[in-house]
C-alpha cells in the first residue's frame, strides 16, 4: 500500500488524486529549495529513504540517489533510472514578503491548476521528486529495480549532474522527469553555458537629483522553453533607456539591478540615475517617449510593459561618471540577446539563443556585472556566440568568464526504452505521443557521459510559465502522467 499522510494532516492539496503524489509535492513546497539552498530538501530525501530502509547515497554536493529493489517477478526486467532535480528557480513578486531562502511557499488551487501565491511554484522540478517518492513509498505498485537520481543546482549550471558519481548504478534506461508538456517525449536537447561579464567603471561624487528608472510589467519566462516568443527583456530595455538618456543628458548611474536567474527572462529592472535639476523635465519627456515606443513594439508580446520614473531626491551621490555611464549603457545595448538562429533540420526549433538574465551594479562597487545563459544544439555555434559576447565585452573594456558548460543530448536512433514508452502510451490513450527535441537544457547529456550506452526519454505533466510567479501545474495532467508511469513500470519487456 501507499503510506498516507499522518492522521490529522490536512494540506491544501490533500483532496487531490493521486493523494501520495500531491502529498509529497506539498511537503516539498514547505521546504525552501531554491538553487544553492538545497541542504534542507536533500536531508529530507535522506530521512525519507532511511525511514523506509532503502539504500541511499548523499554526496558532498547534496545530490541524493535512492534505490528500491524490484518487486517479485520483476527481478529480470531492465533496471529503470528515474531522474529529476531538487532545486527550483525561486522568484517572487516585488511586493511579496516571503523569504524564499528560509520560508516555504503558499500553494493554492485554481480550477485544474496549482500555483503559489506571489512566487514561483517549483513544479519544475518538484513534481519529479514527488513522483519518485510516491513510487518509492508504494507497497502495491509492481516495478523493476528503481534507481532514483535527484540532483542539485540544475537551474544554475547543472552543477549536481556535473559532479555526481553514478558508478553504483546498474541500469542504463533513464526516464528524466523534467519536462513540462504532457504527451511530448523529448529525446534530445541543446547544450549550454553561463557567461559572466564584468565591466569596470569609474565612480565620482556627484551633485544632482537622484531618480529611480524602472522597466517592468513584462511576462518573462524560461529562457529555453519560451525564448522563441520574443518577449521583452527588462535588462535589455533598461540598457536601451539608459543609452537614450545618456545621449542627450549628463547622467550618472548610481545603482542597477535586474533579473533573478541567468536562465529566466527578466521581468523587472531598476536603476538609480543622477541628473542635474534643470534636466528633470527633459528626462521625464525622454522616458515617456521611450515607453510609448516600447509599448507599441511589444503590444502583442508584452502588453503590460512600462518604463517609469520614480521617486526623486536632491543631494550628493556616489555614482558612475557620465562617460562611463554612457559606456555601460552602450555595452548593454550592444550585447546580443534572444534567438540567434533557428534549426534548418527541425522546423520551429530554436538552434541558438542567449538570455541576458542578470545585471547588477551596487552604488559602492566599481563594476557592472552581466550574466547570460547561452544555448545551442550546435556546439560550434554555442562557442561562437560565447566568443561574440566576449568580443563585445572586451571592446567595452570588460572581461568574461564561462561556467556551467554542458553538452547537448544527442538523439538515439535505436532506443528500446522509447519504443516501449510509445507503445504503452498508444495503448493507453489511442494516439501517438510527439517525439521531439527541445531548446531548453536537460541533464541527460551530462548524465549520458557517465552512464554507458544511456537510453533516455524525458517526460512530465503540463506546466505553464515555469520560472515565473505565474507558474502553474495541471492537476489532471499530473494524474494522467502518474497513471502512465505506473503502467509503464508494470509493463514487462517480453509482453511487447
Amino acid at each position: 500500500m501507499i503510506r498516507q499522510p499522518e492522521r490529522g494532516f490536512m494540506g491544501v492539496l490533500s483532496n487531490l488524486e493521486p493523494k501520495s503524489v500531491f502529498h509529497y509535492f506539498e511537503e516539498i513546497t514547505k521546504i525552501p529549495h531554491g538553487s544553492r539552498n538545497v541542504q534542507q530538501i536533500s536531508d529530507y530525501l535522506v530521512r525519507f529513504a532511511r525511514e523506509r530502509g532503502l539504500y541511499y547515497v548523499q554526496d558532498a554536493l547534496k545530490n541524493v540517489i535512492i534505490v528500491k529493489e524490484a518487486t517479485p517477478g520483476y527481478e529480470k526486467e531492465p533496471v529503470v533510472i528515474l531522474q529529476g532535480h531538487m532545486d527550483m528557480v525561486a522568484v517572487k513578486k516585488p511586493e511579496c514578503e516571503i523569504d524564499m531562502k528560509t520560508e516555504g511557499l503558499k500553494v493554492a488551487i485554481r480550477g485544474d491548476e496549482i500555483y503559489a501565491e506571489s512566487t514561483s511554484l517549483g513544479g519544475d522540478d518538484g513534481i519529479a521528486v514527488a513522483y519518485s517518492l510516491a513510487l518509492l513509498d508504494s507497497d502495491t505498485i509492481q516495478h523493476p529495480r528503481l534507481e532514483v537520481v535527484i540532483t542539485v543546482d540544475e537551474e544554475v549550471g547543472m552543477d549536481g549532474a556535473r559532479g555526481i558519481d553514478l558508478s553504483m548504478l546498474t541500469g542504463n534506461r533513464m526516464i528524466n522527469l523534467d519536462s513540462e508538456d504532457e504527451g511530448i517525449f523529448l529525446t534530445s536537447c541543446a547544450g549550454g553555458a553561463r557567461v559572466n561579464c564584468v565591466l569596470p567603471l569609474a565612480l565620482e561624487e556627484r551633485l544632482g537629483t537622484a531618480a529611480e528608472l524602472t522597466v517592468g510589467g513584462l511576462l518573462g519566462g524560461h529562457s529555453g522553453a519560451e525564448i522563441h516568443k520574443e518577449r521583452g527583456n527588462s535588462n535589455c530595455l533598461l540598457g536601451r533607456a539608459l543609452y537614450r538618456i545618456s545621449e542627450k543628458l549628463s547622467v550618472g548611474l548610481c545603482a542597477l539591478e535586474g533579473g533573478l536567474a541567468d536562465n529566466a527572462i527578466p521581468r523587472e529592472t531598476k536603476a538609480c540615475i543622477i541628473v542635474e535639476e534643470k534636466d528633470i523635465d527633459a528626462l521625464t519627456e525622454i522616458v515617456k517617449a521611450l515607453e510609448t515606443e516600447v509599448k507599441a513594439e511589444l503590444s502583442s508580446k508584452d502588453p503590460d510593459v512600462y518604463v517609469r520614473l520614480g521617486r526623486q531626491e536632491a543631494g550628493c551621490f556616489l555614482s558612475v561618471t557620465p562617460d562611463d555611464t554612457r559606456r555601460a549603457a552602450a555595452f548593454l545595448c550592444a550585447l546580443p540577446n534572444g534567438v540567434q538562429t533557428m534549426s534548418a533540420d527541425m522546423p520551429g526549433l530554436v538552434e541558438t539563443s542567449l538570455n541576458l538574465g542578470i545585471v547588477r551594479l551596487a552604488s559602492e562597487e566599481r563594476q557592472l556585472k552581466a550574466d547570460f545563459s547561452v544555448r545551442s544544439s550546435v556546439e560550434s555555434a554555442k562557442q561562437a556566440l560565447i566568443g561574440k559576447i566576449a568580443a563585445v565585452t572586451g571592446l567595452a573594456g570588460g572581461s568574461c568568464s564561462v561556467s556551467g558548460d554542458y553538452p547537448g543530448w544527442k538523439y538515439r536512433k535505436d532506443s528500446p526504452l522509447r519504443e516501449k514508452m510509445v507503445a504503452v502510451y498508444e495503448r493507453m490513450y489511442g494516439t501517438s505521443p510527439k517525439v521531439e527535441a527541445i531548446h531548453a537544457g536537460l541533464e541527460c547529456g551530462i548524465l549520458g557521459s557517465k552512464i554507458k550506452d544511456l537510453d533516455c526519454v524525458s517526460i512530465g505533466p503540463q506546466m505553464h510559465d515555469i520560472h515565473t510567479t505565474e507558474e502553474t501545474l495541471s492537476i489532471s495532467s499530473t494524474r494522467r502522467v502518474w497513471e502512465y508511469l505506473v503502467c509503464l513500470l508494470q509493463e514487462r519487456d517480453n509482453i511487447l
